[in-house]
């Protein structure tokens, strides 16, 4: 997020895995044992990230529209409310790889590869997003590349 889309301090929601973020263990433990304690680690290292959020209601409540980047426990969790909102005009950004990987909202369309009927939009913006972050990662490359070094000012202190 800071690299790819020059996001200083990102705000990170995370998604429960059980429904309803397993009702504080009743329909699951895996939020209490593991997610859980996973966000507070990574809070207390200054991380903006914030959750579990129960996934039915997060989208349909407009949750979403208050973080930067939405993790997602598994595929469907996060393709599915994300093309009901997009569709047509969305972009899939994978993020944490070396290599900048976007594709259009529908996916790959094989079944109408060729037909002279697909909706160009999608594909268009997912190139115009991977040129935006290759610039964007040159440009954070650029900035951190020689960064100025942070001195510590002591005060002296006069004794008279």
């Amino acid at each position: 997020m800071v690299q790819d889309f020059s996001l200083v301090k990102p705000k990170i929601a995370v998604l429960g895995l059980n429904p309803h973020s397993g009702d504080n263990g009743v329909i699951g433990k895996e939020e209490e044992s593991i997610i859980k304690p996973t966000i507070k680690k990574i809070a207390e290292k200054g991380t903006l990230v914030y959750g579990p959020f129960p996934a039915d209601g997060f989208f349909g409540s407009n949750q979403y529209e208050k973080y930067d980047a939405v993790l997602a426990m598994y595929h469907d969790q996060g393709l599915v409310p994300f093309k009901t909102l997009s569709f047509g005009r969305g972009v899939n950004f994978t993020a944490g790889l070396s290599k900048i990987r976007t594709s259009p909202d529908h996916g790959t369309a094989f079944d109408i590869a060729g037909k002279g009927v697909a909706d160009f939009n999608s594909f268009k913006e997912a190139v115009y997003l991977a040129i935006d972050v290759f610039h964007s990662r040159n440009q954070h490359l650029e900035i951190s590349a020689n960064p100025m070094k942070i001195r510590e000012i002591k005060e002296e202190k006069n004794i008279r």
